[in-house]
């Protein structure tokens, strides 16, 4: 991954785990979608609460590509990484990382539509938001 990373260490909970004691793979999905709320909200400064709530902001899912390349198990401490890959006028390309004390374990890739909640229709990411990742991609965090 290159270009300025947003990263939280997180300690795999029992919660996320198959019987065998392993991460289940949904659950990583849920991980960084908990991530990305931590970023628009602790590293961009917009409330993501505040988006989806009374502005109204929605910011689904359209496509995700995924490697699982090791297993996660309860208790782990793993970091999360992010990565802008591209912002465009409507869709958000980001870039994820889990990673172990003994290297990557999961890389994937997730198209994000900024949408209407009230229509359903994709629109123009709102001008803070977009500053706010504008700024993001130019650090050197």
């Amino acid at each position: 991954m290159t270009g300025p990373v947003f990263d939280r260490t997180v300690r795999v909970p029992f919660s996320a785990c198959d019987p065998a004691g392993i991460m289940f793979f949904p659950q990583v999905f849920l991980l960084f979608q908990d991530h990305v709320e931590h970023w628009i909200t602790d590293a961009l400064g917009v409330p993501y609460a505040e988006l989806l709530g009374p502005r109204r902001v929605g910011l689904p899912s359209v496509r995700w590509e995924s490697d699982f390349r090791a297993i996660s198990r309860m208790g782990d401490a793993i970091v999360v990484r992010l990565r802008v890959e591209r912002l465009g006028e409507k869709s958000l390309t980001l870039n994820f990382a889990v990673v172990g004390d003994d290297g990557v374990r999961v890389e994937a890739r997730q198209v994000i539509v900024c949408t209407s909640l009230d229509t359903h229709r994709s629109m123009s990411f709102p001008d803070d938001l977009r500053a706010a990742i504008t700024r993001f991609q130019e650090s050197s965090v």
